[in-house]
This record gives structure tokens, C-alpha cells and sequence, in this order.
């Protein structure tokens, strides 16, 4: 257990704040008041203040798994902590602590320039370094946990710093014990344990396709391969508002996969748990007609069926509209159900 010193002075709450570049939507969206956080021993105060004024609070990095409403009542602590050092290493691996604040696809572009390869496959993931725990960030076959030796975060409960080891994060798919106790941490830190001996992770189908000629890539050539894939398939926030893949891949037993395979022979999926497998929610969205279709303001993507997106002057009830109507039709069509991976604020 950590215990930063509180600090002396609270940082200013500023009213009315303007949120619409926090979020990678780009929806029109307003906090009652906000904070900006830049370093772990001012969230003490702040906690306190806001606990005395009983007013509601949330906590946004950068605003890529979130779908805000036009008024985010309460206070919203703008996680802004930024700094990221290697603390140990030995012959077998390298520790990393990272601040909450620091942008996630920078981060991994770091490592890769320090010479610690391993998170290469998570490139170009939006958002921070501290939702990247609470979400258990995935891609390629990689997961986060994987990687994280510990978090620091402020319990609100407690009302104490704490330290959280990996196996207590309870990590799982898109889930961890962050996750599954909503609006209680605040992640300051991160901690990542880096293994020396490196092992190219290529066996997902895009990646598997880009290096068909070439099995033993270096971790750049991965890096770069990664965000060739996912900058075809993603559109850019700042062209046009999304939050990159909407839905989780969801996971069946596999006697429904084998029911779901024989009318469906094209259904792309891939290995789980065992007896489980995890089907592709893209391809299934894709067959229940939605890609590319359009609903008002809002829609899905051309080029990826997992992707919703804000065409322009769209809102946080389009949003959930258009992925209610898509989850109804894959329910119809396949008899499978879709959860939304974005925070609904």
C-alpha cells in the first residue's frame, strides 16, 4: 500500500467546461465542473471536497471508451498525471511505472525505443495508460494484464492510496476487479513488468496475413503492421467521432458455436477458454446488414462493422440507439447477445 502526501492546495474546479476534444466521439459535451489532476497527492483534497458537497463524480483520460452525455452533472477529474520511468530490471525483466495521464499508443512506441518489446500488438489503442487496467485492453491476442506487475489507484472507500497486485486486478475479458467495482479507484500508476525473452505474437488472421512471407518479424515490423491494420479498419477520431470497437467479442459454449457453424460456415471466430470459443462481433454485425448504413447523424463504419461513429452533430441517445437497434438484430439473427464496451456516462 502506497500513502502519497496529501497536497497542500486543491487544484482549481472550473465550471462548465467545454469537453468535446475529451472524447474521442467528439460529442458536444459539458462537465458541471471539472478538475485537472496532474499529480496523485491532489486527489485526496479533491475526494474530500466532493464528498463534502455530495456531489457525483467521474473520472475521464482521454475520453476513448466513453459515450458522454450533452451534461456531465457533478464533478469530472480530468486525469492529466503524466510520467513514465523504468524502475527495475534484472536479466529476466524490466519494471515500468507509468502515470495514469500518459497517452497509451506513446507509451508503446516508448518501449519499443527503449528496447522492451512485448506490447507491440496494442498499438494505436486509444485512450490512457490508466483505463488501460480497468478495461483490460486487448488486441491481436494480447491482453494488458498480461503485462501489469501492479496499479495504484486512491480507494474512494477506504479513502486511502493502495497498491494492487496483478492477481488481485482480477483481470478477465475487457474486465478486471476495477471494472467490476464501478466509480470506487481512481488509477494513478501502473506498473509494468516486461519479460526479456520475446516472442513474436502473429497468429490473429490480419496479422497472420501480413507477415505470410515473413514468420519471424521483429517487434517494430509488428508495431508497424498493427497500425497499418487498425488505421485501415478505425477511422481517426479527430476526422471523424468514434471510440474504436463498440462491442465486446462475444463468448459462447461450444455447443452453440458448433449449432451457430453448420448454418453459418463462414462465422469467423477464434479459441477461448475451454470449452468456449469468442465470435467475431464484427462479422456478426456485418451479416445483420449494418455496415456502412447510416442512422441520422450517426452510424457504422464503412471499412468495420465494430465501429460506430458520430458522422457530425450526433449525441450520446444516437449512439445508443443505432447500437440497441444492431444488438436486437444480431439477437434475432443468431440468437447471441452483444455488450457495449464504451462507459455510458
Amino acid at each position: 500500500m502506497n500513502s502519497p502526501a496529501q497536497a497542500s492546495s486543491t487544484p482549481k474546479l472550473t465550471p462548465n467546461m467545454g469537453l468535446r476534444e475529451r472524447n474521442t466521439f467528439g460529442f458536444d459535451a459539458q462537465a458541471e465542473f471539472a478538475y485537472e489532476i496532474t499529480s496523485a497527492e491532489q486527489i485526496p483534497a479533491i475526494v474530500t471536497q466532493i464528498t463534502e458537497q455530495k456531489m457525483p463524480w467521474h473520472v475521464l483520460g482521454g475520453g476513448s471508451n466513453v459515450i458522454l452525455p450533452q451534461l456531465l452533472q457533478g464533478a469530472t477529474l480530468l486525469m492529466n498525471i503524466a510520467d513514465q520511468k523504468i524502475v527495475a530490471s534484472n536479466d529476466d525483466e524490466t519494471l515500468i511505472a507509468v502515470g495514469g495521464g500518459v497517452n497509451w499508443h506513446q507509451f508503446v512506441s516508448w518501449t519499443l525505443d527503449q528496447d522492451l518489446p512485448g506490447l507491440e500488438n496494442l498499438a494505436l489503442i486509444p485512450g490512457t495508460v490508466g483505463a488501460a487496467p480497468i478495461q483490460n485492453i486487448g488486441a491481436y491476442g494480447i491482453e494488458v494484464g498480461d503485462y501489469i506487475e501492479s496499479v495504484e489507484a486512491f480507494d474512494t472507500k477506504s479513502n486511502a492510496f493502495v497498491t494492487l497486485e496483478n492477481k488481485a486486478c482480477l483481470f478477465g475479458y475487457r474486465d478486471s476487479y476495477f471494472k467490476q467495482n464501478p466509480h470506487r479507484f481512481i488509477v494513478t500508476k501502473v506498473v509494468f513488468r516486461i519479460p526479456k525473452k520475446w516472442q513474436a505474437r502473429i497468429h490473429y488472421a490480419d496479422l497472420a496475413k501480413q507477415f505470410a512471407s515473413n514468420i519471424n518479424p521483429t517487434a517494430e515490423e509488428i508495431f508497424l503492421a498493427v497500425c497499418k491494420i487498425r488505421t485501415h479498419k478505425l477511422p481517426d477520431p479527430k476526422v471523424i467521432g468514434n471510440a474504436g470497437s463498440f462491442f465486446q467479442n462475444p463468448i459462447v459454449p461450444n455447443e452453440q458455436y458448433e449449432t451457430l457453424l453448420r448454418k453459418f460456415p463462414n462465422l469467423v471466430s477464434y479459441p477461448d477458454a475451454p470449452g468456449k470459443r469468442k465470435l467475431a462481433a464484427g462479422w456478426l454485425i456485418d451479416e445483420s446488414g449494418f455496415k456502412g448504413q447510416r442512422m441520422g447523424k450517426v452510424g457504422v463504419y464503412e471499412n468495420q462493422a465494430l465501429v460506430l461513429v458520430n458522422h457530425g452533430g450526433g449525441t450520446a441517445q444516437d449512439i445508443i440507439g443505432l447500437a440497441k437497434c444492431i444488438q436486437d438484430k444480431v439477437r434475432t439473427d443468431f440468437g447471441v447477445s452483444l455488450e457495449i464496451e464504451p462507459n455510458i456516462l
